[in-house]
């Protein structure tokens, strides 16, 4: 008897402390003591092989594939012609070299200050199947190149899916490395949170050229793997004493996105359903105060999201609204300061940016009680607020931002500057397993890990759960 009623004690002060630890979702915050080795940050030389220009007359390249609707049944397939319009039209089928259906696409080109561009074709291919994989060809004769891509299971709220997650890529030595380990991680979708080329760091034609270049460097993946697009401060592209004044227009002629389908009037912001995931895209470098389109639009697609469809909720931006890192503190906090209400509201699960080049993981705190004449000063333990992670450490030429805050707040789980991917495994509607991995001079070091409990169902039944053990303990204590 006596022996049973230290059980149920041992029981009950076990779930006490579950519980207790389960508020604050996480352990004291981690500071890497890895020093990352200075390695080749310098964009990769114009004759190296990962700028190779396809074989052949006016073929086609700088294939990149996205979501082309809000559910994942269409694609925009997207390729550059450098020496003429060429053949428009996208062959493809489920088999291999056998295309059953063409269609055609559109073409336009522009010019950025002497420089001008190539050909660039977009083709929105829909009525696709789910969990097909198809084959296509675009260009013609010797010159036409074959590809393939996956079209996501159905959504559906146990549909399991790998998400890779990318930012502040550039095209250097470092860049490639993360690419690489990237295509080898079983991933299906890339989540890229923004700064693409780096190219504003040239000046005059070469700008334009090195849009060209990271086009043709990426291409190994974005030929066959969907790249969902946030556009970053490197993407604005406004060079008022080379005449050019018109923000993201490298950008915009170049990485179409699909967000007619979301009803968002503006291609930087918009949203899809890929699998058991709603994802939504914001522009950091878009006006996002009340009334203007990008929060009205907002505040519209977060009342459309359906989490008995699409149980997770992610949202992509390019400046981090938590950041302990000297490079660009505080840069996000007049959006935070708007729209944080609203994340914990909708039980967003996690949130990725990019923009400091270096790794971060928060704890779920929220600072919606600040204000700026009273209320608290500090961001508190809150666990329906989203996780925050900060992949900003892609590998482009201006390194790493190694210089973060000491101590490190409370509401930082991991840090380290280091160049990276992430990936996310959605295993079902409750739960997905999150990595990161570290580039440690060209090889693929796994270093930072958690299982993420779905906010809308995860967390419910694990509550839940955990409310039934403790009564169910505490029943057997009072029995005795």
């Amino acid at each position: 008897m006596e022996r049973r009623v230290q059980t149920m004690l041992l029981n009950f002060v076990l779930a006490s402390f579950v519980f207790l630890v389960s508020i604050r979702d996480g352990s004291a915050g981690i500071t890497s003591s890895f020093i990352r080795s200075e390695w080749p940050a310098v964009d990769i030389p114009l004759d190296h092989e990962a700028f190779a220009v396809p074989k052949g007359y006016n073929a086609p390249q700088q294939v990149h594939i996205t979501q082309g609707d809000y559910d994942g049944k269409a694609v925009i397939i997207s390729w550059v012609t450098p020496d003429e319009p060429g053949p428009n039209h996208v062959q493809y089928g489920t088999s291999e070299s056998k295309f059953q259906t063409s269609l055609e696409g559109t073409v336009t080109n522009y010019t950025f200050y002497e420089y001008k561009s190539g050909y660039i074709h977009h083709c929105v291919i829909e009525g696709l199947e789910y969990k097909t994989k198809y084959y296509y060809r675009i260009g013609s004769g010797d010159s036409s190149r074959e590809f393939w891509f996956e079209t996501p299971p159905k959504v559906d709220p146990d549909a399991s899916y790998k998400f890779g997650i990318i930012g502040d890529l550039g095209q250097t030595f470092n860049s490639l490395s993360t690419l690489e380990h990237y295509i080898q991680s079983g991933a299906e979708t890339v989540l890229f949170v923004g700064d693409l080329t780096y190219a504003d760091r040239y000046e005059y034609n070469d700008v334009g050229l090195r849009w060209d270049t990271w086009g043709r460097f990426v291409e190994r993946s974005t030929a066959y793997h969907p790249w969902i697009w946030c556009a970053g401060n490197h993407e604005i592209d406004y060079m008022p004493y080379m005449g050019e004044v018109v923000p993201f227009k490298n950008f915009l002629y170049r990485y179409t996105t699909p967000y007619l389908a979301s009803n968002s009037s503006n291609p930087l912001w918009y949203a899809v359903r890929r699998a058991s995931a709603h994802i939504i895209v914001l522009s950091s470098y878009s006006p996002f105060v009340k009334y203007t389109p990008q929060y009205m639009w907002l505040q519209e697609e977060l009342k459309r999201v359906d989490r008995e469809k699409t149980p997770w909720l992610i949202v992509l931006m390019h400046v981090p609204l938590y950041n302990s890192n000297g490079a660009h503190y505080m840069e996000g906090e007049s959006m935070r300061s708007v729209f944080e209400s609203w994340f914990i509201k909708y039980k967003v699960d996690v949130i990725f940016a990019g923009h400091v080049h270096a790794y971060e993981r928060s704890y779920r705190f929220s600072n919606t009680d600040y204000n700026i004449t009273s209320g608290n000063r500090y961001p508190l333990p809150d666990k329906s607020a989203p996780v925050y992670i900060t992949v900003g450490d892609g590998g482009n030429q201006e390194g790493l931002a190694a210089k973060f805050l000491d101590p490190q707040p409370e509401y930082s789980a991991f840090r380290e500057a280091s160049y990276g991917h992430s990936t996310l495994e959605i295993k079902n509607r409750t739960h997905a397993i999150y990595h990161w991995n570290r580039n440690d001079d060209g090889k693929k070091v796994p270093t930072d890990s958690f299982v993420l409990h779905n906010q809308y169902w995860g967390s419910n039944r694990r509550r839940r759960k955990l409310k039934y053990f403790l009564l169910t303990a505490m029943d057997e204590i009072a029995d005795m």
